[in-house]
């Protein structure tokens, strides 16, 4: 399951064991941060990070009771385009507001990455509008390798017979010469600093072609061999879960194509940087983001959207993804305090646990992973009170 995009949620509240939450967070990945009131304040807090595709998502269609099981969590989480727009349309599909703070997709952490390419040519791939993410990041030079590629004769050799693409392509660039008079940058003469893949590239072929002349020609291509410009992936997932019932190559299966080529023309290997689970700073950055809300509820102006969270520490990080060797590794790679769970809505499909890489739950779907949380949570505080009324 790639994680892609993230949500993170913090609830806040929970009376006769049904939790009232206020925004917490996590490729997919959606967080809920958890802390409860009734009178007095619960000793402990908790976060939930959801991976989305194959746990609450199956293309566009919510899967394992999720709606079910967000709502309880609200009292009512894949990349390609802003944190804004996936907020909404992850808002429309599962009938729960879900907040753009509260939503951390794959390509987000390329944010941290604004200082040293914020006025350098950069080039942007994937489906949606990468183009546009990163524009609305702060990068201030950023070109889509369709409108890249259109500015080079020929650079497709088959580009004639892309009939779906020609006449798109076209279009787009049609536009940006009558708005401007002229292509925005002299790509014959600067450099491409860096290459983003935002999301999971339309046309494979044509982006190896182009990213092979950017990397090899030191971001000028037609060149000769040049220093390779730096190279990001948003995610490195091989397999996904999505609408059609068997998993579909990811991002990963991408990365590990254009590297096969890059190696067999070039006398260099390709270097490059892949974000998203099972990488540590993914689930740190969850984390980070829950505490973040931790502290938003803390605040005078936040108690009554919050209750009164006091300043207790998230003792418990939940993982509800499908794919072991990514969410299950990512969460085991974490930290003590993370605990994974696997559902079987997505990649997952086993009787038992996984061999590799086994999660420390095992359900059907994520309304009973949500289920299984709750319950937990309250015998923990019970236990803690000496109280075990339910």
């Amino acid at each position: 399951m790639r994680f892609q995009t993230r949500l993170a949620f913090r609830v806040s509240q929970i009376k006769n064991g049904t939790p009232f939450p206020s925004q917490f967070q996590a490729s997919r990945l959606f967080c809920h941060h958890h802390h409860s009131e009734q009178h007095q304040k619960w000793s402990s807090s908790f976060g939930i990070a959801f991976d989305i595709d194959g746990v609450i998502l199956r293309g566009r269609v919510p899967v394992g009771g999720s709606p079910q099981a967000l709502k309880r969590l609200y009292g009512e989480n894949g990349g390609g385009i802003p944190e804004s727009q996936r907020a909404l349309e992850l808002t429309d599909l599962l009938g729960v507001k879900i907040l753009p703070s509260q939503v951390l997709q794959g390509h987000s952490p390329f944010k941290n990455l604004l200082k040293r390419y914020e006025n350098q040519l950069i080039v942007a791939t994937g489906k949606g509008e990468p183009a546009y993410v990163m524009s609305e990041y702060g990068f201030k030079k950023v070109l889509s390798v369709d409108e890249y590629a259109s500015l080079f004769e020929n650079i497709d050799p088959v580009a004639q017979y892309k009939k779906w693409t020609t006449k798109q392509v076209s279009n787009r660039t049609n536009r940006t010469l009558t708005e401007n008079m002229k292509p925005r940058y002299n790509v014959a003469s600067e450099a491409v600093k860096a290459v983003f893949v935002v999301s999971d590239p339309v046309d494979w072929g044509r982006d190896i072609q182009v990213l092979c002349d950017i990397l090899r020609s030191g971001g000028l291509p037609g060149q000769e061999n040049g220093h390779q410009p730096p190279l990001y992936f948003a995610a490195d997932d091989l397999e996904y879960q999505a609408a059609f019932p068997s998993k579909r190559l990811g991002m990963g299966a991408f990365r590990m194509a254009l590297e096969s080529i890059f190696n067999r023309i070039h006398h260099d290997a390709l270097k490059y940087t892949t974000f998203g689970k099972p990488n540590p700073p993914v689930f740190q950055n969850a984390e980070a983001v829950l505490n973040q809300l931790q502290l938003f509820c803390q605040t005078e102006a936040n108690l009554k959207e919050c209750g009164n969270p006091g300043s207790f520490p998230l003792n418990t990080l939940y993982m509800i993804g499908d794919n072991p060797s990514v969410d299950v590794k990512g969460a085991q790679q974490a930290g003590n305090s993370w605990f994974s769970i696997l559902t079987r809505t997505g990649v997952f499909r086993g009787e038992h646990n996984d061999a590799e890489f086994p999660a420390d739950m095992v359900v059907n779907t994520v309304e009973e992973a949500v289920e299984y949380i709750l319950q937990r949570e309250r015998d923990r505080e019970c236990i803690s009170r000496g109280n075990f009324e339910s």
